[in-house]
């Protein structure tokens, strides 16, 4: 019998096998630098703060300062351009002027969580409560029964913005929304998972203490517990109960990014969704040693997780607009016809997470084609829902032009779908960017738990998707 050729068939095991000591170690210092950029960045307003930082630390200049002319940009330029502080761009100039295309690496921001309403303050049974309006695909029992922080910004009467974050930091309070004892929660138990808690009890507590009545002053009358909160506010911040009214504030885990296992090999954190392909994305592009033959953009988009409506989602004109100002700096004229090649010449990894295989619920899955933590960074030639609703589909070239660069590379990278295909799925904003022309992919991280507010990802993923990243802005 003729010996089988290895060669022939798919090697799949964990990418932990092939590790040698240097990447480990490695990979454990980007996971450490991750970790401190998810505790930084809560919300998208927080993540572009935190991220703008560490551009300015590393040398990168704010675009509108080059299309002023204040700075010239010239291959090897590295620059940010923030959308209305909740979205980003992130690029180093290439050789190649912009009718030749960029390199893109597309990610989200936003994270599932709870919205403070617009009139959120009331007070029932001695407690002082705020309304919620949940964000995106969530299980509401989850956030149940667990510490809650309060993030955010308000703008005050007198126009001045006040940045919100409580309940992070030690001695820092915490917030709660209440879930109904076992003891009286029998019809509670009996509704579907979907309706065991509903999106109007969904109520924040965040006070339980009344006024002190003064007996020595008749006129002095004790304040209820929203009153003596309204103070409290306004003595700290300096706010009233309007300033809710145009606020932005956002409920989120109070817990911190953390190792998981053993073995440290897993990250367990709030926001895994999706600014794990942002932050690999970010050290990709600060790694970018030489000056790349493409522009090479790492843009962060916001509201994915709703739509990606709205001037800061990916469905917006934000992409054009970029590259139409781009554009400007090499043509003085023709811009939106230069524009628009650009567009058709350049390649985008759609960088959003997957589902990760998980043995607790093997029923959802296709064994055969599921992610599977520390295997490497997963790429979904299509993602969306049953017959491929929603979805780009990336062309066969693509597909071979990049893995096969990964493969050059000894990237480890594992071919994907989300689950079985009527079992479920889910979108990327890989379909909005093909739809302007791009040549788009999708590939990122595999989590356990997505959309709870402790998600899971392996640390050798985290590692791949970044070294991927790079390999791909980089390459010719």
């Amino acid at each position: 019998m003729a010996e089988f050729n290895k060669e022939l068939e798919v090697k799949r095991e964990s990418s932990w096998v092939s590790m040698d000591e240097t990447i480990r170690k490695e990979t454990f210092d980007v996971c450490e630098r991750y970790k401190d950029f998810l505790n930084k960045g809560k919300t998208e307003r927080e993540v572009v703060e935190n991220t703008i930082s560490i551009l300015k630390a590393n040398g990168f200049v704010d675009f509108n300062d080059i299309l002023s002319g204040k700075i010239e940009n010239v291959p090897g330029t590295k620059a940010y351009y923030s959308n209305r502080g909740r979205a980003l761009f992130i690029s180093v100039t290439g050789k190649k002027t912009p009718e030749e295309g960029f390199k893109i690496v597309g990610s989200h921001i936003d994270a599932p969580r709870l919205d403070i309403r617009p009139n959120p303050l009331y007070e029932d049974g001695d407690l002082a409560l705020l309304k919620t309006h949940y964000y995106g695909g969530v299980k509401k029992y989850q956030w149940v029964a667990t510490p809650l922080a309060l993030h955010g910004v308000i703008i005050k009467n007198d126009g001045t913005k006040l940045n919100v974050k409580i309940g992070d930091e030690q001695g820092d309070p915490c917030f709660v929304i209440s879930d109904l004892l076992p003891h009286l929660g029998g019809e509670q138990l009996n509704r579907p998972g979907r309706d065991v808690i509903n999106a109007e009890q969904l109520n924040l507590i965040i006070g339980s203490v009344a006024g002190y009545e003064d007996p020595r002053n008749e006129d002095d009358k004790a304040l209820t517990v929203k009153q003596n909160i309204l103070t409290l506010l306004n003595e700290k911040y300096g706010i009233c109960e309007k300033d809710f009214m145009r606020a932005e504030l956002q409920v989120v885990p109070a817990a911190m990014a953390c190792d998981v296992g053993f073995d440290r090999g897993l990250i367990g954190s709030y926001g895994h969704d999706d600014r794990i392909c942002a932050y690999t994305s970010l050290e990709a592009i600060l790694n970018i040693k030489e000056v790349p033959e493409h522009t090479a953009v790492a843009y962060f988009a916001d509201k994915e997780e709703v739509g990606s409506m709205g001037n800061t989602g990916a469905r917006s004109c934000a992409l054009e607009h970029y590259i139409s100002d781009f554009c400007s700096l090499y043509y003085d004229n023709k811009v939106c016809y230069m524009k628009e090649k650009c567009l058709r010449k350049s390649r985008l990894l759609s960088a959003d997470v997957t589902a990760a295989y998980d043995p607790t619920f093997p029923e959802v899955f296709e064994r055969l084609n599921a992610a599977y933590a520390g295997r490497g960074i997963a790429v979904c030639k299509y993602t969306g829902h049953g017959g491929k609703s929603g979805t780009s589909d990336a062309c066969a070239e693509f597909v071979y032009e990049v893995t096969s660069s990964f493969d050059s590379e000894g990237i480890k990278w594992q071919e994907t779908e989300m689950g079985k295909i009527d079992a479920g799925g889910g979108g990327t904003i890989g379909q909005f960017m093909a739809n302007k022309g791009i040549e788009v992919l999708d590939c990122g991280v595999a989590l356990f738990s997505m959309h709870a507010p402790y998600e899971l990802a392996s640390k050798a993923d985290i590692y791949w998707t970044y070294r991927a990243y790079k390999n791909f802005f980089t390459t010719k």
